[in-house]
């Protein structure tokens, strides 16, 4: 919908609002896990007696975003309870989808276009040509390398110094990934507009996923200062200024989506697009967090590159992805 929306003259600017609901969910979740993890431990006047919560110390935070997502679910259900349709076109059955055919026109909302002004819905196939699959596919590498990276950034804060970690508890975790998202919103809303008309979509994806190259080797850098000074300042330092250039390789999400809506074949696609593209990614994120945490585990139990294997791993998937970025043309297909 922000799309069919926005043109060329403001589409950036509403790409860089949209992450802030994205922002209060990772504010939030950080905060949830971080201060309710291990509750027997943390507040044992309350629940220092549950023998249950002494098994299962991550099961309620788990639980209070469970109902959170539940409550959220009962109520889309309550707002989007049938009723009449306000569109003049059924949707497709998936037979009519996969194979061709067009549904059923309603005509009992006479102020509607004719059927004939409408664009089509597509067939699967319609969707199998250059614009579509250059999109989605930058979508589902940089969605890899950012849920990689999503992935390691616990198991690397809580991982022992000696271990290649920081050895941080549950609540100092939690604080940093939930000021880490708070901030991603602002300065994304700030920011993304003015970097789109400085640099153009596809250099600023380019310039944004190249940053995950400094990301990636400030990992062994900052535990190799923990290890020589502690939790030291200059540690503070460099997980801030990494958390910030995290915010920044982020916008690439904007640009993509970007791409993404500008590759459907016509209007009636758009959502489908996006469909497709959101079913590759999730693949990927099925893979990544899998990919590198077990690469990580790996490179500290059998000393593989020096402890660095999982990092090796990420790199690669920024040379990938930047290999698919350099796919995408340097305007918009619909401009």
């Amino acid at each position: 919908m922000t799309f069919e929306i926005t043109d060329s003259t403001n589409i950036a600017q509403a790409y860089g609002i949209i992450p802030i609901t994205w922002s209060i969910g990772t504010t939030v979740g950080p905060l949830i896990g971080g201060s309710l993890a291990k509750p027997a431990e943390r507040f044992p006047d309350i629940f220092g007696d549950s023998a249950f919560l002494k098994e299962h110390p991550y099961f309620l935070p788990c639980s209070v975003s469970g109902n959170y997502l539940g409550t959220f679910m009962a109520n889309c259900i309550y707002i989007f309870e049938r009723g009449p349709s306000l569109t003049t076109k059924r949707q497709k059955t998936l037979r009519q989808y996969l194979f061709g055919g067009d549904p059923q026109v309603r005509g009992d909302l006479c102020d509607d276009p004719a059927p004939e002004a409408i664009d089509k819905q597509l067939p699967f196939g319609a969707f199998l040509v250059r614009p579509v699959l250059v999109a989605a596919g930058s979508y589902a590498t940089f969605s890899l390398l950012d849920i990689a990276f999503r992935s390691i950034i616990p198991v690397f804060y809580a991982v022992p110094i000696e271990m290649g970690g920081l050895n941080l508890d549950p609540p100092a975790i939690g604080i940093i990934l939930a000021l880490s998202g708070i901030s991603g919103g602002i300065i994304q809303c700030i920011f993304f507009a003015r970097m789109h008309d400085w640099l153009g979509a596809k250099r600023m994806f380019l310039a944004t996923v190249s940053l995950y190259f400094p990301i990636i080797a400030l990992f062994p850098v900052i535990n190799a200062t923990a290890k020589v000074y502690g939790l030291c300042y200059l540690v503070w330092f460099l997980v801030g200024f990494q958390m910030v250039l995290s915010i920044f390789a982020g916008f690439a999400f904007g640009i993509t989506f970007m791409y993404i809506s500008a590759a459907a074949p016509n209007k009636a696609s758009i959502g489908a697009t996006n469909g497709i593209a959101q079913m590759i990614v999730s693949v990927m994120r099925a893979i990544g967090p899998a990919a590198v945490n077990s690469a990580f585990s790996l490179s500290i139990e059998k000393d593989i590159m020096g402890g660095y294997f999982g990092y090796w791993v990420m790199v690669s998937m920024v040379g990938l992805t930047l290999w698919v970025g350099y796919l995408l043309p340097r305007k918009m297909w619909s401009e």
